[in-house]
């Protein structure tokens, strides 16, 4: 996706903001999509233990967060209030598309604690066009669901802030779910935000935990923050 121009962006919140935030529960299954739940197959559980194994030992590092800051993770939207922030390296974002490593994550989680940063995760993540089949080499789809951000209406310009509010019509909050509602409303429909994601936890107690679906939906930008951002798209995960 091209940087938007300037005048265009003006009175937008970028939709990298909005798919970065928590949906409310009310339109949640129309903007989100999740990969199928898998039966336990024979060796997914050590798969999956293996994947933490290693992330564990490569983010120690990165407790002191300025260790992220010189080995190339970005902070993502740091001046918006966030429970979670996502540091994200954009040549792992890249690489992620070809290979997977979890010793190179696309994104270290943060929670924000004053000036200091605590580490809590990471994301992995993978093109769109991915094939759950795909996904489950990497984390088998019995232990982890990755999701993605999907049709969202993009308001037209200068109607930014109807992404705002207890009741929006557009963004990943909004009550538009079809190309056919966005189009009759001015906006731009987008079938999917970046790609496939899915967090980990490595320091949890059981699997249920370390591969939360729950928790890695709950970042959430502070209600009200009327910023506006103008971000191009996040590496390796290509708006659509």
């Amino acid at each position: 996706m091209q940087a938007q121009e300037p005048a265009a962006a003006q009175g937008d919140l970028n939709a990298t903001t909005q798919a970065m935030s928590h949906h409310h529960h009310d339109h949640m299954d129309g903007h989100m999509h999740m990969s199928d739940l898998r039966d336990p197959q024979p060796g997914d559980r050590e798969r999956a233990e293996k994947v933490v194994e290693a992330v564990r030992p490569a983010l120690e590092k990165y407790r002191d967060y300025n260790n992220a800051l010189a080995d190339g993770y970005k902070i993502f939207l740091p001046n918006v209030p966030q429970k979670m922030y996502h540091f994200t390296n954009y040549l792992y974002a890249m690489g992620a598309a070809f290979e997977f490593d979890p010793t190179k994550p696309t994104s270290l989680l943060y929670e924000k604690h004053g000036n200091d940063y605590k580490l809590i995760g990471a994301m992995y993540t993978t093109p769109v066009n991915f094939t759950e089949a795909q996904l489950n080499q990497r984390v088998p789809l019995s232990v982890a669901q990755w999701h993605q951000h999907v049709n969202m209406c993009r308001p037209p310009q200068g109607h930014g802030y109807e992404m705002l509010g207890k009741h929006p019509r557009f963004g990943l909050n909004g009550s538009i779910t079809t190309r056919e509602e966005c189009e009759a409303a001015g906006g731009t429909f987008m079938l999917h935000v970046f790609g496939w994601m899915v967090h980990v936890y490595p320091w949890e107690k059981t699997p249920d935990e370390i591969w939360s679906v729950e928790r890695q939906l709950k970042d959430k930008p502070a209600q009200g923050d009327h910023e506006h951002h103008d971000h191009g798209d996040m590496a390796g995960m290509k708006m659509h």
